[in-house]
């Protein structure tokens, strides 16, 4: 079997890419012409120099005419109130992904974000009716449907796979978990940070990895998809777990900055099989 990856160098996509290279298939990763320094390597790995904003004429030949493609780039982030996201992202994204259908694509796999469902609260179903309200959210969902409109002319196998929130190794610096990291890492003895009683739904990103991978292996034709651990955890014992997971010497400081804006107080994803968040009262490792 022969799995393509386009953002294999972005924080999901490396840890995909391990997690593929682990098992018996073939894994043609894309980087940006020009870019290979850092690059993974594998017996089963292949590097394809591709840039989704100038793809060539014949994307699926490129890509080495691959199963399943799974999709992982997208630009802007995380900056998720940019115009870049529908204005120049969405249409970039189509006109890539529709190329590489018609031109012999059997199976897709791709990434979208629980902002599709906007400022909805509680247990989010991947059935229930999106709603976004931030231009990130609203351009992946728009190029959902787009995708959904295409399988009529084009049949193929699509799973939309929506992703909540991540942490682990590689994150971005803006993320919470690196930046308490690099607080850790600079001697500092406190955190700021918000009140922390928002719930939000967390995976490791090496989970997440491990289930892209098996939909990428075993592609159908499911729709939309939730990844997601399927249970609440409050962002304030989140961090405590972190802290006494790793040993940390860090005292997080409560109510020092504003909740974010362009999300619910409390919101999880359903659909997902229950991982393991750190808590307080785990042990040092």
């Amino acid at each position: 079997m022969k799995v393509a990856v386009t953002g294999a160098r972005g924080f999901v996509g490396r840890h995909v890419i391990a997690e593929l290279a682990r098992r018996d298939v073939e894994v043609i990763a894309t980087e940006r012409p020009g870019v290979t320094r850092d690059r993974p390597a594998a017996a089963n790995l292949r590097w394809v120099a591709l840039d989704i904003a100038h793809p060539p004429a014949d994307p699926f030949a490129a890509l080495g005419n691959p199963d399943v493609l799974l999709h992982l780039a997208w630009d802007g982030l995380p900056n998720y109130r940019s115009l870049h996201h529908f204005e120049r992202e969405l249409p970039r994204q189509y006109a890539f992904l529709g190329s590489t259908i018609r031109s012999g694509l059997q199976a897709l796999v791709t990434v979208g974000t629980c902002f599709e469902y906007g400022q909805q609260s509680g247990p989010l179903a991947a059935a229930l009716e999106t709603r976004p309200d931030n231009p990130y959210g609203f351009a992946k969902d728009a190029l959902r449907r787009e995708l959904q409109f295409l399988q009529a002319a084009h049949p193929y196998k699509l799973t939309w796979a929506r992703l909540f929130y991540m942490f682990g190794d590689g994150q971005p610096a803006t993320s919470l978990f690196a930046m308490l990291k690099a607080a850790v890492a600079a001697g500092h003895r406190q955190f700021p940070m918000s009140g922390g009683e928002q719930l939000r739904d967390y995976l490791p990103v090496s989970e997440v990895a491990r289930r892209l991978a098996d939909l990428a292996t075993n592609p159908g034709n499911p729709g939309p998809v939730n990844l997601c651990s399927g249970r609440p955890v409050s962002v304030r014992r989140l961090v405590e777990g972190w802290i006494a997971q790793n040993g940390w010497g860090i005292e997080p400081i409560y109510g020092e900055l504003p909740y974010p804006d362009y999300e619910p107080m409390a919101f999880w994803g359903e659909g997902g099989d229950e991982a393991r968040i750190p808590d307080a009262s785990a042990k040092n490792q």
